[in-house]
C-alpha cells in the first residue's frame, strides 16, 4: 500500500510521460485472424467488462517476424483475481509472478496483470540484486518499460488491430536488433536468466545482440549461480528446444558461459569424446523442431550423457563385472553424479534409462530376442539412438540397417535376416555349443580304448 501512495505522490506530470507509437494494421500487417481462437476471446472478454487487455510479448513479436507463434500471452489491467472471477476454466499460479492461467479448449493462455517498475528501494531483491517478488501492479506503459527487450515489448489489440509500442520495438525488428529496455547490468541483476534469454532469441530469431547489451554478458554470468536449479533446467530446455540449439550453445561457449556455470553446458561441450556424437544429436534435434516433429527431453539427455555412461560401463566391464548389471550400475552412477547439477525430473530419468538398457540388446540378433525387441514401447527412439551412435562412428552401420529391415519385415524375410546374422552377434548359439560341452558322455561319445573321459569317477 504504501509503494502505491508513493507512485501516486511522485507520479510524472502528464506531459514528462513517454506517449507510445500506435502502429495501425496498414503498417503492421497483423490481422485478428492470425491469433488464436482462445487469445482473442480472452482479450474480448476482458474488454467486455471494461479492462484493458493486449495480446503481448513473444506471440507479437514473432508474427511480425513471420514465425507462427508457440503460445499466447495477454497483458491486462485486471488483477489476478479480477481475471480469475471472469473465466471459469482458469487458475492464479506463481509466487514470484503471480499470473493466471486461462483454459479454453486445448488451449492455456498466460494472463498477467500490468507491472510497476522496479527501482531498488521498492524491489524485493536478494544480496545480488535478483528480484524475488515482483506483485506490484501499475499501468501499461510502467508495464512495458520492466519487460527485458524492446522486441517483447510490443502490445497488440485484437479489437482495433493496432500495436502500441513504448520503445521502438517494431523498429529494432526491422534492423534486426535485440536491444534491452533500460541499463543491461541492472536487469541482468535483476534476472541472470536474461542473459541465457538474449542468446536464445538472438540465434532462433536471427537478430544481433546490441553491444551495450552484449558486453556484460561474460562478466555477470557468475550471477547465473544464484539462479534456482530447476529454473535454470527450464530456461536450458527451452534453448535446447528452440531449433537452435547449435547456434545457441556455440554463441554461449563465445560468452564464456560454461565451466561450471551452466552444468549442463559442461556436458555438452567438455566431452572430447563424445562430442561428434553430441553435435550430431544437437542437428537432429534442431532439425525435427523445424519440421515441427516431436522432440523428447529423454531421448537428447540420454545423448547427451551416454559417453559418460559409456566410460563407466567399459571400467566396470574391465573389472570383470557381468555387461548387463554392470551397465545398470554405470547408468546409477552417472544420473547420481548429475542429479545435484542437474535438475532432471524422475519421468525423464525413466526415459533416459530405458534408451540406454535397449542399446546391449540390439548385439543379439538370433532366436526370439530380436521379435522381442522390436515389440518394446521404446524400440523407435532406442533405434533412433541406435543410429546416431553409428552416424558417430561408434559402431558399424551394418547393425543399424539389419535391424531396420527387420522391423519392416514379412515373417519369413525376418527368420532369414535372423539365419544370415554374424555369428558374434548370435549369443544363443553359443550357449548351445557349451551346453554341449557340458553334456555327460554316451555311447556315441564312448572314450577309446585305454582312456577314460574326464570328469568320470575312475579318472
Amino acid at each position: 500500500m504504501i509503494r502505491k501512495l508513493l507512485r501516486k505522490v511522485f507520479k510524472r506530470p502528464q506531459n514528462e510521460r513517454h506517449e507510445p507509437a500506435l502502429i495501425p494494421v496498414a503498417r503492421h500487417g497483423i490481422r485478428r485472424e492470425q491469433l488464436s481462437p482462445a487469445a482473442r476471446k480472452v482479450c474480448s472478454v476482458l474488454q467486455e467488462k471494461g479492462y484493458k487487455a493486449f495480446v503481448v510479448g513473444g506471440a507479437v513479436r514473432d508474427l511480425l517476424i513471420g514465425h507462427p507463434p508457440k503460445d499466447y500471452d495477454v497483458a491486462t489491467s485486471a488483477t489476478p483475481e479480477e481475471v480469475r472471477a471472469a473465466f471459469r476454466r482458469s487458475r492464479i499460479i506463481g509466487r514470484r509472478f503471480k499470473i493466471v492461467h486461462v483454459m479454453s479448449g486445448p488451449e492455456t493462455i498466460e494472463v498477467s496483470t500490468f507491472r510497476a517498475g522496479q527501482d531498488a528501494e521498492s524491489a524485493d531483491t536478494d544480496e545480488h540484486g535478483r528480484v524475488l517478488r515482483d506483485n506490484v501492479y501499475g499501468n501499461q506503459e510502467e508495464d512495458a518499460t520492466r519487460r527485458d527487450f524492446t522486441v517483447n515489448a510490443l502490445y497488440y489489440d485484437p479489437s482495433t488491430e493496432t500495436i502500441v509500442d513504448y520503445h521502438h520495438g517494431v523498429a529494432d525488428i526491422q534492423h534486426k536488433t535485440l536491444r534491452m529496455i533500460g541499463d543491461p547490468r541492472t536487469r541482468y541483476r535483476e534476472d541472470p536468466v536474461r542473459m541465457l534469454r538474449a542468446v536464445r532469441l538472438g540465434a532462433k530469431l536471427g537478430l544481433t545482440i546490441d553491444p551495450a547489451a552484449r558486453n556484460p554478458i561474460r562478466e555477470m554470468g557468475v550471477l547465473l549461480e544464484n539462479v534456482p536449479a530447476a529454473r535454470l533446467f527450464d530456461e536450458m530446455l527451452k534453448l535446447l528446444f528452440s531449433g537452435y540449439a547449435v547456434k545457441c550453445l556455440k554463441q554461449l561457449r563465445e560468452e564464456g558461459l560454461h565451466h561450471g556455470l551452466l552444468p549442463l553446458l559442461d556436458v555438452i561441450l567438455e566431452q572430447p569424446m563424445g562430442e561428434r556424437f553430441v553435435w550430431l544429436s544437437l542437428e537432429n534435434t534442431d532439425e525435427r523442431v523445424r519440421q515441427d516433429k516431436s522432440v523428447s527431453p529423454g531421448f537428447l539427455f540420454a545423448t547427451l550423457l551416454w559417453h559418460e555412461v559409456l566410460t563407466a560401463w567399459e571400467r566396470r566391464k574391465a573389472a570383470g563385472e557381468h555387461a548387463q548389471p554392470a551397465l545398470f550400475e554405470a547408468m546409477d552412477e552417472v544420473l547420481d553424479a548429475q542429479a545435484g547439477k542437474l535438475a532432471i525430473t524422475r519421468r525423464i530419468v525413466g526415459d533416459i534409462k530405458d534408451i540406454w538398457a535397449l542399446q546391449p540388446r540390439f548385439d543379439k540378433r538370433a532366436g526370439k530376442t530380436p521379435y522381442r525387441l522390436i515389440e518394446q514401447p521404446r524400440y523407435r527412439a532406442g533405434w533412433d539412438f541406435l543410429r546416431l551412435r553409428a552416424q558417430a562412428g561408434e559402431i558399424p552401420m551394418e547393425i543399424v540397417d539389419w535391424w531396420d529391415r527387420f522391423a519392416h519385415a514379412g515373417h519369413d524375410e525376418r527368420e532369414a535376416l535372423i539365419r544370415h546374422a554374424p555369428a558374434e552377434s548370435a549369443p544363443a548359439a553359443a550357449k548351445k555349443r557349451r551346453r554341449k560341452r557340458r553334456k555327460p558322455a554316451g555311447a556315441a561319445n564312448a572314450a577309446p580304448a585305454g582312456e577314460t573321459m574326464p570328469g568320470s569317477e575312475s579318472a
